[in-house]
């Protein structure tokens, strides 16, 4: 593929696709600095990623592919370098997309999903942006079935949280 062809391409897909990426940051960095950070090691890896794609699924599954598993062994590598010190600084743990002000209710949710396991927490990415129980079991390399069952599972944690808030709120 000619530069120009793959610049095309990946201009295309950020262009499409730059909120997937704005997700995955969300659920696997919590500090402005990991989640630039981490949108710019998403980029890079969708840019390597483009020669390998084969058309045998949608760009946006593709690139929720590429992007998971980056976020993933990011989050793996950071932890393993992290020190404990770094947390006490006190920096935004949010990015601000546009300068809008997010709702309390998809805040709330955020915070669950970032405290969900890797594979769970990339589930419900995956979920909320509408795909298939299969085309999430295709991107993730697991079975259908699998999928219905962690999905039930964590949409059972969901309500059980969604509760306690409701009972703490009153």
């Amino acid at each position: 593929m000619r530069f120009a062809e793959h610049k095309s391409v990946f201009d295309s897909w950020l262009n499409l696709h730059k909120g997937v990426l704005f997700k995955v940051v969300r659920a696997y960095a919590f500090t402005r600095q990991d989640q630039e950070d981490l949108f710019q090691e998403l980029a890079t890896q969708v840019w390597l990623s483009i020669p390998g794609f084969k058309g045998n699924s949608a760009p946006s599954t593709w690139i929720y592919r590429v992007a998971l598993n980056t976020a993933i062994s990011w989050s793996r590598k950071e932890l393993r370098h992290r020190d404990k010190n770094d947390w006490l600084d006190g920096a935004d743990a949010a990015l601000e997309f546009a300068d809008a002000v997010m709702d309390p209710r998809l805040e709330w949710l955020y915070e669950q999903i970032a405290q969900l396991g890797e594979i769970d927490r990339s589930m419900a990415l995956l979920l909320l942006d509408g795909f298939s129980y299969q085309e999430i079991a295709d991107a993730l390399g697991m079975s259908e079935s699998n999928v219905g069952v962690r999905i039930h599972r964590i949409k059972a944690h969901l309500t059980r949280e969604s509760n306690k808030e409701s009972r703490h709120a009153i």
